[in-house]
């Protein structure tokens, strides 16, 4: 049987390339996701023509969806469930085949090019064709969470454990300073439209879209050049179909089998209930519950995104200085706060506060909880796109749950607060999950002891 000749790693040349991939694709998470989507989003379905629109009496704009009726923002939300839905069903077949054929970079790629595609037809979505906006949303998501199954599965084929949280951490940081440098670019564009030859305001917005798609496929080549799959020597064919989730059977065994990482995953499952949830409505709760104007949300979200790039460092070093367990349980206390916070919070200023303390812990506790994961698999494998399917299909079914829950809340209550609200139980159960997970200091060492 042939030796599968693993890559050196560690190779600044190959770190630097796997962080800039975050670089790439953080321009959607923060322009498609939380800035200027959702707010192009609420303007061109509220300012719609009653016909397949109208507000309730509760003033909510509704909208006739596939011959059903929503309140817009829950409609969002449900569409953004809905997406993260397939990703889990889709994620333990592909990287299954990923990993047996070894073309991790292959389905990196695709997902790569439906995203930003996605995006990019973003640009002819004007409001009244809802179905159509709503299903590239829909792609955009799909391609932005399945894209990131394949690229977190490189971390352990190309880090030691001793540089995982800082490798990880700069790919945050990489993310965060990138799609501020666009969001920016294109709020001037926005506002100084004239300048750049575009005749309205909207015609200004949609063109974002299209410069998230190009700047999402064109950065991406530098990962894709440097980043090498392993090769296996093993041809794709249908029966690989149902080898992904015998993979991930096996890799759940593993896993359960592990006292430290089961438990480090149900708590991840339910602290990432909140994170995701949070900060994917967080623009609309801004909106309905403040009054947030959106220019005011915009610089909200800058405000996000400065501030999580010190946040992200700060706690790599609390976990590489103290612990992980440390270093995520006060980013899920902080969290807690923010929630019993949004309830509260009644004035612009006390949204602007809170926001801060949102962008501290929002790269952190991604940052060090994708790190602590890739310490506490198994460092020899070279099935890694199946161990961080798992992961993936745990966050993906944490934010179907979750963004469907502050839907649910929403639709139910009429009360956006209490929605928030809501998200502090996750936290609260993912921080005794933690707890009781016992990680030793230093996390790799959790693989030996199991």
């Amino acid at each position: 049987m042939k030796t599968i000749q693993l890559p050196e790693k560690n190779n600044p040349k190959v770190l630097n390339a796997w962080c800039s991939y975050d670089w790439a694709n953080s321009v959607y998470n923060l322009t498609v996701t939380s800035a200027i989507f959702p707010i192009y989003y609420n303007g061109v379905t509220s300012a719609a023509p009653p016909d397949g629109f109208g507000k309730n009496a509760n003033g909510e704009t509704m909208i006739d969806f596939l011959g059903l009726t929503f309140d817009s923002q829950v409609l969002y939300s449900y569409a953004i469930s809905a997406s993260f839905l397939v990703i889990v069903f889709l994620a333990p077949i592909l990287s299954g085949i990923a990993d047996y054929s070894g073309k991790k970079k292959s389905f990196m790629q695709f997902f790569t090019y439906l995203g930003s595609i996605a995006c990019l037809g973003l640009f002819f979505f004007k409001g009244l064709n809802i179905e159509y906006g709503i299903l590239c949303a829909f792609l955009a998501s799909i391609g932005y969470a399945g894209s990131l199954v394949f690229y977190n599965g490189f971390l352990p084929q190309i880090a030691t454990p001793d540089r995982m949280d800082k490798v990880s951490a700069r790919g945050y940081s990489m993310g965060y300073i990138g799609s501020v440098i666009l969001l920016v670019l294109n709020l001037v564009m926005i506002f100084f439209h004239e300048t750049f030859g575009l005749a309205t305001r909207e015609i200004a917005t949609r063109t974002s879209f299209l410069t998230v798609g190009i700047w999402w496929i064109g950065f991406s080549q530098i990962a894709f050049y440097y980043l090498k799959d392993i090769p296996t020597n093993h041809s794709i064919s249908t029966g690989l179909l149902t080898k992904g989730f015998d993979e991930l059977k096996k890799v759940f065994a593993k896993v359960r089998a592990s006292q430290h990482t089961f438990r480090y995953l149900l708590g991840f499952f339910f602290w990432s209930m909140g994170v995701q949830s949070i900060m994917l409505m967080a623009p609309f709760f801004g909106e309905r519950t403040i009054g947030m104007e959106g220019t005011e949300m915009i610089a909200i979200v800058l405000i996000l995104q400065l501030v999580a790039i010190p946040g992200a460092i700060a706690f790599s070093r609390i976990a590489m200085k103290v612990s992980n367990t440390t270093a995520i349980l006060i980013a899920i206390i902080l969290w807690i706060g923010i929630c019993v916070a949004a309830y509260f919070i009644t004035t612009k200023t006390e949204f602007y506060i809170l926001a801060g303390f949102v962008g501290i812990v929002m790269g952190a506790i991604q940052s060090v909880s994708r790190s602590t994961y890739a310490q506490l698999i198994p460092q020899t494998t070279t099935d890694t796109a199946s161990y961080f399917s798992l992961y993936d299909v745990t966050e993906k079914l944490a934010i179907v749950i979750g963004t469907f829950t502050y839907g649910r809340v929403l639709e139910i209550s009429h009360n956006v607060r209490l929605s928030a609200l809501s998200m502090g139980i996750f936290f609260i159960a993912g921080g005794i999950f933690l707890v009781f997970a016992r990680l030793p200091r230093r996390v790799s060492d959790a693989v030996a002891s199991n």
